[in-house]
This record gives C-alpha cells, sequence and structure tokens, in this order.
C-alpha cells in the first residue's frame, strides 16, 4: 500500500532556506567566540601599565663620619737652668787645649812592624790554597796511624770500640803542635789517638799566597777490634 504525504506536512520543500538559517547561526556563534577571546586577552595584558608613570626611588647615599684622632698633648715646658758663675771662680772641667804643632823636640812613636808580621805568623788556618801534606799523601798517613797506635788494654778487656776524631796544627815548619781531641769515645782511646799523632814526623807545611803558614787538621783514627 503506497504511503500519501501532505504537501503542507512535507519539510523537503523548505530544506534550503533551514540549511541558509544554519549557517548564518553558525557564523553568528564563531564570530562571538573570536570577539570573546579578544576581550579576555586585553583583559589579562600589560599594555596599559605602559601609560602608568612608574615613581623612581632614589636611594640616599650615605657616607661613614671620619673619626679624627685626638690632638696630641702639648710638648712639656723645658725650663733653662742658667748657672750663673761668678768671674772669680775656678771652673774645675775646664778644656786644656794643646798646641798639636810638632817642633825639633816632639817625639814620634814608632810602630814595630815585626810584631805585626809575628802576629800573622801566629794566625792559624783552616783552608789555604795548598794544604799541609804528610810525606807519600793521605795514604801514607793511615798506613802510619795503623802501625803505630797502641790499642790500650782496657778497652780491649771491655770491647770498647769506635772513631776519634782528633785536630792538630801543622805549623808553618811542618812540625805538628796542640793536638787536641774534637770528638772522642772514651779516656783510654782518646789519649791512645792523641799520643799517635804526636809521634807523626815532620809534614809539608800549608801555603798562602807562596808562604808557609799555620794550618789546623783533623784526622779521624778507628778503633776496631777484630
Amino acid at each position: 500500500m503506497e504511503l500519501k504525504k501532505s504537501p503542507e506536512v512535507d519539510l523537503e520543500k523548505n530544506r534550503g532556506i533551514y540549511l541558509q538559517i544554519g549557517f548564518v547561526v553558525s557564523l553568528a556563534i564563531v564570530l562571538i567566540a573570536f570577539e570573546w577571546t579578544s576581550s579576555k586577552g586585553e583583559v589579562a595584558g600589560l599594555g596599559n601599565l605602559g601609560d602608568m608613570a612608574i615613581e623612581e626611588e632614589i636611594i640616599p647615599i650615605t657616607r661613614q663620619e671620619e673619626v679624627k684622632p685626638p690632638p696630641p698633648p702639648p710638648p712639656p715646658k723645658v725650663t733653662e737652668v742658667l748657672n750663673i758663675v761668678e768671674d772669680d771662680v775656678e771652673i774645675e772641667d775646664e778644656l786644656e787645649i794643646e798646641e798639636s804643632e810638632a817642633d825639633e823636640e816632639t817625639q814620634i812613636e814608632m810602630v814595630d812592624m815585626d810584631d805585626e808580621e809575628d802576629a800573622a805568623e801566629d794566625q792559624v788556618f783552616f783552608i789555604v790554597e795548598d794544604m799541609p801534606q804528610f810525606p807519600g799523601g793521605d795514604a801514607a798517613l793511615q798506613n802510619y796511624i795503623a802501625t803505630h797506635v797502641v790499642y790500650p788494654e782496657i778497652a780491649k778487656e771491655n770491647g770498647i770500640t769506635g772513631r776519634v776524631f782528633v785536630r792538630f796544627e801543622v805549623n808553618r815548619k811542618g812540625k805538628v803542635d796542640k793536638v787536641s781531641v774534637v770528638r772522642g769515645v772514651d779516656p783510654s782511646l782518646d789519649k791512645a789517638a792523641i799520643d799517635v799523632i804526636k809521634q807523626l814526623p815532620d809534614w809539608s807545611p800549608g801555603k798562602q799566597r807562596g808562604k808557609p803558614v799555620n794550618v789546623w787538621y783533623t784526622a779521624p783514627i778507628n778503633f776496631v777490634l777484630n
């Protein structure tokens, strides 16, 4: 059975009008949305703050007051005391001025140059240009000490060993003099070391600027028990 529509109820004939109305309503909604967004942006912005006058804060510059030191105290007053002496009073501390001009009777004190030379000869050097030499050299000196030293019996019995340093002077004539112990070990060993040094034969004296002089010399003597 075929259904028939009434022409008054059929909406197809007004379809174009409804479509235009829908476009108009959609366009109106879109425009309202754009206007709403732009107004919100203006409220949130700070563009209006550019016209406001910002007052600059002025920071005062402060300076620390200089503390001046107190003025120095005035110097003490010195009262000069003048001792007035009458003309007839004798002054004990009077300076005596002697005439310095020499005449025929003036005696001139002569300085003996030999005394100065003797003082220079008595000087003992530690280091000179040419040091004293034992006959045969250092090896001969060590051999002489080893063969001539006498090991004390009391030191042997007590097992005393060590190294004794002996200092002595080789004078300008090559003689050994002023023997002493610089660093000792035992009195018996120290005496034995001094005795063997005193027995040393004559040396070749040390020289300074080509002249023989007195020179200090130190020799170590080692005491060892086999």
